[in-house]
C-alpha cells in the first residue's frame, strides 16, 4: 500500500486549525509534525487547503438490493467519496426490507466487493421481527432503525407493544424516523378535498407538518427517557423539535441524540416553486425559520451530527404528480460543499463542520480509531480547496440517477482528494478503485 506525505495543509481537527505535515502509512495516520520526510512516500502539496477527517454519513439509502435502477452500493459510494464522505451507514428499506440477520449479512457481503467507502448497515424493525432484531451484534452493526412514521411502505412500526419492547430491551442505538401517521393522513385528506389529485408541491410541509414531526419525535424522546434507551432521532426538520434535546450533557454521555440533514440546512419552502418534487423529502423541507433554528441547534449542540439522508430516485419517478412522486433525493456528492457554503457565508466555522460531520459521529456511534486526525487513527481524510469553485452539471454527476437538486449551482469550494483507509480513492476527478472500503466496527458502549 502506498505511503503519502500531505504537506502544507491546514489541518482542521478538534476545534483547531494547525499547519502541519501528515504521514499516511499502512492505512493509518503515522505521524503529524511541522516537517516530515520519508523517502518512500509520495508527497502531496496541499497548498494551504483544508484537511478534514472524512465525513461519516449516518443516514443513506443506496438502494441495493432491489431498487438498483435508482442507485447501488458501487455508484453511490463512488459519489460519496467524491464528496468527501469516507464512511456511511445505510438504511434497511431496500427490497426486500432488511428485517432478518441473513438479509443484513447479504448487504455486508455486497459492500465488501463494491463499496469504495467504509460501510455499515442498520438492522430494520417491523411490528413482528423482535427476535431477529435482538440478535443484532452491537459491535459489528451501527444500530437498529425504526420508522415511526409512514415514510416507507410496510416498515412502519405503529404497535405500542413493539415499541415498548424494543426501547426497553435493545442494547443498540435506536435510530428513528419520526412523523405521526395519523396527523399526516388527516392532512392528506384535507389537501385532497381542496385540490383533488393536483396537490401543489408547496403543500408538502403542511401535509407532513411540523405538528406531525413534533408529536412523533417527542413521543420517541419520552419513551427513551422512560426506558433508558440509546435513541438517535434522525433528520430534525422543525424549530420546535430542537428544544427536545439537551446540550448540557457531554456527547459521550448523552443517551438521546439528534441529527440534522444538509437539505434542511440549505433549502426552505420558498424553493418549492423553483425545484418542485426535486426537494420533496420526508420529513419535508419547511420554513426559513425552521431552517435557521436547525442551524442554531447544530451550533449550540442540541443537534449532534450532520448527515445527508441521500435517497436517489429516477427523474421519471420524481417528475410525477404530488401523490405519485417519491420523496428523497441524491445528496452525498455535494453535502460537504453545501456545508462549505455556510462557512463562506460566516454561518458556521470549518472547525464546527469537522465536529458535526466526523468527530461527533465517532462519539455518537462509538466508532474506534476514526473521526479524528490523530496519530494511529485510520487515514480517512478529505482535502478541500475553499478558494476554487465547482459548478454542478449533469456531466459531472456520479449518481446513477444523474440528477441533483444542486444542478447549475456553483459552490465556492471544491473537494480535491479523498483518502479512505490511507488509499487515495478520489484525486481531482480520478478514482483508484483497487482497494475497497472496510466494514465499520463499534465499541458497543451505546
Amino acid at each position: 500500500m502506498k505511503s503519502y506525505i500531505i504537506k502544507n495543509a491546514r489541518i482542521v481537527n478538534e476545534g483547531k486549525i494547525i499547519s502541519a505535515d501528515v504521514l499516511l502509512k499502512n492505512g493509518r495516520i503515522e505521524k503529524i509534525a511541522s516537517e516530515i520526510s520519508s523517502p518512500n512516500a509520495e508527497v502531496i502539496n496541499a497548498e494551504n487547503n483544508f484537511l478534514l477527517p472524512g465525513m461519516i454519513d449516518d443516514q443513506v439509502h443506496f438502494r441495493e438490493p432491489g431498487l438498483t435502477h435508482k442507485g447501488d452500493i458501487y455508484t453511490e459510494s463512488k459519489a460519496a467519496v467524491a464528496g468527501g464522505i469516507t464512511s456511511f451507514m445505510e438504511m434497511p428499506n431496500t427490497v426486500p426490507n432488511t428485517l432478518t440477520q441473513s438479509l443484513l449479512q447479504d448487504k455486508y457481503d455486497l459492500a465488501s466487493t463494491k463499496s469504495l467507502a467504509n460501510y455499515s448497515f442498520f438492522m430494520g424493525v417491523s411490528n413482528d421481527n423482535y427476535d431477529e432484531v435482538m440478535r443484532t451484534n452491537k459491535k459489528t452493526v451501527c444500530g437498529i432503525k425504526i420508522f415511526m412514521g409512514s415514510s416507507t411502505g410496510n416498515m412502519l412500526v405503529d404497535q405500542p407493544s413493539t415499541l415498548e419492547r424494543i426501547f426497553g430491551n435493545s442494547e443498540l442505538l435506536i435510530a428513528t424516523h419520526c412523523e405521526d401517521e395519523k396527523t399526516i393522513l388527516n392532512n392528506l385528506e384535507k389537501a385532497r378535498n381542496q385540490f383533488g389529485e393536483n396537490v401543489p408541491m408547496w403543500m408538502h410541509p403542511q401535509i407532513r407538518s411540523a405538528e406531525a414531526c413534533y408529536l412523533s419525535s417527542s413521543f420517541a424522546v419520552e419513551l427513551a427517557k422512560s426506558k433508558g434507551s440509546r435513541l438517535h432521532v434522525l433528520h430534525i426538520s422543525t424549530a420546535k423539535e430542537v428544544d427536545l434535546f439537551d446540550n448540557t450533557i457531554p456527547l459521550g454521555k448523552k443517551r438521546i441524540t439528534a441529527e440534522a440533514c444538509v437539505h434542511h440546512l440549505f433549502f426552505d419552502e420558498s424553493d418549492y416553486e423553483r425545484l418542485g418534487t426535486r426537494i420533496k423529502w420526508n420529513p419535508a423541507v419547511k420554513s426559513a425559520e425552521d431552517k435557521a433554528a436547525i442551524l442554531k441547534g447544530v451550533l449550540e449542540n442540541k443537534i449532534d451530527v450532520i448527515a445527508t439522508d441521500h435517497a436517489p430516485h429516477t427523474l421519471e419517478e420524481k417528475s410525477k404528480t404530488y401523490f405519485n412522486a417519491p420523496s428523497g433525493g441524491p445528496l452525498v456528492q455535494h453535502a460537504m460543499l453545501s456545508l462549505m457554503e455556510h462557512y463562506h457565508d460566516g454561518k458556521i466555522t470549518i472547525e464546527k463542520i469537522a465536529e458535526k460531520t466526523s468527530h461527533a459521529l465517532s462519539e455518537c456511534f462509538g466508532i474506534p480509531d476514526r473521526g479524528y486526525i490523530r496519530e494511529g487513527y485510520y487515514a480517512d481524510l478529505v482535502l478541500i480547496n475553499p478558494n476554487k469553485g465547482f459548478k454542478v452539471t449533469e456531466s459531472n454527476l456520479l449518481y446513477k440517477c444523474k440528477w441533483s437538486p444542486f444542478e447549475n449551482y456553483t459552490f465556492r469550494s471544491t473537494i480535491e482528494k479523498t483518502f479512505v483507509n490511507g488509499n487515495l480513492v478520489f484525486d481531482n476527478n480520478n478514482f483508484d478503485e483497487s482497494i475497497k472500503g472496510q466494514r465499520l466496527a463499534f465499541t458497543g458502549l451505546n
